[in-house]
């Protein structure tokens, strides 16, 4: 019977978790900024700031751009189309678990590769990393994988992806 309750509050746990996560909005990176601009919290924000990432959507705005779009065939602008908005913004630009304060221009943000934050973004100013975690929070590892999802011969301005040099473009690892 005490194994029986035990598993019982294993699974609710797991349960309350992974609902937790499901849950988490997307906020935003100006929400991660707050902390990780300069200081204390090291610099990510303002490593992301100079990225092509955090200028994604607005490549969707320029003229190259619209022509891709009909040359495409696409029915509506690339800053609609869920085929571009899926690599050039965060949540893929059709995700409904949004806060009011995410913005669709900020590109391709914090939570891209972190997820979701509303529900660990609290947790994590407070610095228990660990149940940030629990709460939703991913820390990738330097893994080409996540990379290749948008940077892959189906974009039609592929080129080349150079892991390691792309890598050190958006390295934010190190505190500065």
């Amino acid at each position: 019977m005490r194994y029986l309750r035990s598993a019982a509050v294993v699974v609710l746990s797991v349960a309350c978790v992974l609902s937790m996560r499901a849950e988490n909005k997307f906020v935003g990176s100006k929400a991660c900024g707050m902390c990780h601009k300069s200081g204390k919290g090291g610099t990510s924000y303002a490593v992301w700031e100079k990225t092509a990432h955090a200028k994604a959507y607005q490549v969707l705005l320029s003229d190259n751009a619209k022509k891709i779009a009909k040359e495409k065939g696409l029915k509506v602008a690339a800053n609609e189309a869920p085929e571009c908005l899926k690599c050039h913004v965060t949540g893929g630009g059709v995700a409904k678990n949004v806060d009011a304060s995410f913005k669709k221009e900020e590109g391709v943000g914090c939570e891209m590769c972190h997820g979701a934050g509303s529900a660990y973004k609290m947790v994590h100013m407070g610095g228990d990393k660990a149940k940030a975690k629990t709460a939703g929070m991913v820390t990738p590892a330097k893994d080409e994988k996540l990379c290749v999802t948008c940077h892959n011969s189906d974009s039609p301005t592929f080129k080349d992806f150079k892991f390691e040099e792309m890598w050190a473009k958006i390295d934010h690892s190190k505190k500065k």
